[in-house]
């Protein structure tokens, strides 16, 4: 049964897990081949799992990690329009501009009812993957404990995704249960945080009993991170990004000790999702040719001592051919993706410094944040640094000016740092325009409840 990206299933009912065989991970001109190990059903996963049938299910929680997240109405999109990083100006999809943009965000549609369903068939997935680790012999201890701290690590990733889109509506976080059980309850925001938290913090303890190596491959976009040593450092960069939206920021400085924060290595440094368009691949779609920049991209921009502009919006943006759809117009296209088997950063290293910032602001230490600020300044966008802010209002004014050029167009970054810092009203919007807080849940899974629409 194929569900639609659209959330037309309800957790624990209709979202059937992917087939987990997996085909072909692709990065840059390097094939990651998966073999299809005779294409395990789900039914030999749950039922009679295998050493080779698990190892296949741990990969494909990469593919199933990113499906959904570069398509042109995916989670990089939709959050880029409502966080005005970006606009899609599709003359045959005029719902990018009158339901993203306008009108309230429909729950049964592509776009308001969107980001969910396949984040819950991956986190479905995992837990198959971890009964089926339990179930199989074919594994030592230490890679039973790698494959647990994967798996867990991905989920989380998933269910972050979900609260980003959802917010104060909540989620599921019983996405496990049998059919005949029904669905899940909806649970509030800070449910589903402390349950990505027990994900990230029991995933690191199994990672740390792990061994030397994972018992499967995994894509390139994960090449720094292919141990569960290395991998570890990439659990404690999600968990210091949670900390920080939880705006626990003693233990993200804890957390961020753990990561691969590094001030002087490349701030590109970090894990992506990989992309590809050969036979079962999925190619990235943000090189759509309808999607365009977002003008306040430019108009907002710094200029580097030497009078250019600031080098993040350089490499990252190129003024064109404007296009003008339904009364909204743009001239600049993106150029960060260069081409459709381009990664998308899941977190980098230059994110994890801003981070760093963040927390050491809110935890006193003022000028170590301040010179965070200013490396980022300086070695990304190539910017005069800056005084230390006056005060806690001039120091997240200066914070969301470099996390929106820094992160621009990776992750919705925008939309989630306005709306967590009660910010929204200050983006940027034409008259008639609104900026939407939130998705809803998805209609389906209110129907699934016997409501027509709900929330936690």
């Amino acid at each position: 049964m194929h569900t639609q990206p659209n959330g037309g299933r309800a957790v624990g009912r209709g979202v059937l897990p992917l087939l987990l065989a997996a085909a072909l991970l692709l990065a840059g001109c390097d094939e990651l081949v998966v073999p299809d190990y005779n294409n395990p059903s789900l039914e030999d996963l749950q039922n009679n799992p295998t050493r080779t049938a698990v190892q296949t299910a741990a990969t494909g929680l990469l593919i199933g990690a990113r499906a959904n997240i570069s398509e042109s109405n995916g989670y990089v999109s939709l959050l880029g329009i409502l966080g005005r990083e970006s606009y899609n100006l599709d003359g045959s999809e005029p719902r990018f501009v009158t339901e993203m943009l306008i009108n309230p965000l429909s729950p049964s549609g592509a776009f308001g009812g969107n980001l969910w369903a396949l984040r819950y068939r991956n986190i479905r997935n995992a837990n198959l993957v971890l009964q089926g680790t339990d179930r199989v012999s074919g594994f030592s201890n230490a890679e039973k404990e790698a494959i647990r701290g994967f798996a867990k690590t991905m989920m989380a990733l998933d269910y972050l995704l979900v609260i980003n889109t959802r917010d104060a509506n909540g989620a599921v976080v019983d996405a496990s249960r049998p059919l005949s059980e029904g669905p899940g309850a909806l649970v509030g925001r800070a449910e589903v945080f402390n349950h990505i938290v027990r994900l990230l913090d029991e995933a690191q303890a199994h990672l740390n009993a792990g061994g030397g190596a994972f018992p499967f491959p995994l894509s390139a976009g994960f090449a720094a991170f292919n141990t569960p040593a290395t991998f570890r450092q990439f659990n404690r960069a999600l968990k210091a990004r949670v900390d920080v939206y939880l705006r626990n920021y003693p233990q993200a400085l804890t957390d961020l000790q753990g990561s691969f924060l590094n001030p002087s290595g490349s701030l590109t440094l970090g894990a992506y999702h990989s992309f590809g368009t050969g036979s079962g691949e999925t190619p990235n779609g943000l090189v759509a040719v309808t999607i365009f920049a977002h003008p306040s991209i430019m108009a907002g921009a710094e200029r580097q001592p030497g009078g250019a502009l600031d080098q993040r919006v350089l490499g990252k943006v190129v003024q064109g051919e404007s296009r003008t759809q339904l009364g909204v117009t743009s001239d600049l296209r993106f150029i960060l993706y260069p081409s459709n088997t381009s990664p998308v950063p899941i977190i980098r290293n230059e994110e994890l410094i801003l981070l760093r910032a963040e927390a050491r602001w809110f935890t006193g230490d003022r000028v170590g944040a301040t010179a965070d600020l200013n490396l980022i300044r300086q070695r990304s966008g190539g910017l005069a640094p800056i005084a230390q802010p006056a005060n806690d209002d001039a120091f997240v004014t200066a914070l969301l000016k470099e996390r929106f050029y820094s992160l621009l167009f990776e992750g919705g970054h925008r939309w989630i740092d306005h709306r967590r810092f009660g910010r929204l009203d200050q983006l940027p919007r034409l008259p008639g325009h609104t900026v939407h807080p939130r998705f809803p849940i998805p209609e389906a899974e209110c129907l699934a409840r016997g409501q027509p629409t709900c929330q936690a």
